[in-house]
């Protein structure tokens, strides 16, 4: 008999810290799927959807959406291939993150850092391939 298990991403509640080990990457600010189940939204960021638009009241940076996808993969780790789904399959090292709570769906919206690149959302705007998004952002500083 053959089971298959499926894991649900819980959205990991507001405040709280958790360990990120990035197994996938969907575009330039998430969803990141983590080994440990969340799926992050990246905080304080916005990138363009993979079609090249911007959603209504984002802000909308210039970067094309798959060299900022693919900067986020660097950032990360290393690109492993590509799932069926579209997802770029990461390896990299585990991420520490903080959740800001829920970011709609099954996503959780998270600052994270990692041992390879630091603070992965001030990475991404920094290197000029994410908009910072003020609403969300915060009192979020980069170090």
């Amino acid at each position: 008999m053959m089971f298959t298990l499926l894991l649900a991403a819980a959205i990991v509640p507001a405040g709280q810290t958790f360990d990120c080990t990035p197994t996938a990457v969907w575009d330039g600010d998430g969803p990141i799927w983590c080994a440990e189940g969340p799926h992050i939204r990246l905080s304080g960021i916005a990138t363009r959807e993979m079609d090249g638009t911007c959603r209504p009241g984002h802000p909308c940076p210039a970067a094309d959406p798959i060299t900022a996808r693919d900067h986020l993969v660097g950032l990360l780790g290393k690109a492993s291939g590509v799932r069926p789904t579209g997802h770029v399959i990461v390896v990299g090292p585990v991420m520490r993150c903080r959740s800001a709570g829920s970011a709609g769906g099954n996503r959780t919206a998270a600052f994270c850092t990692s041992p390879r690149s630091g603070d992965i959302s001030c990475a991404m705007v920094r290197d000029g391939l994410a908009a910072k998004w003020d609403r969300y952002w915060r009192d979020h500083r980069c170090n």
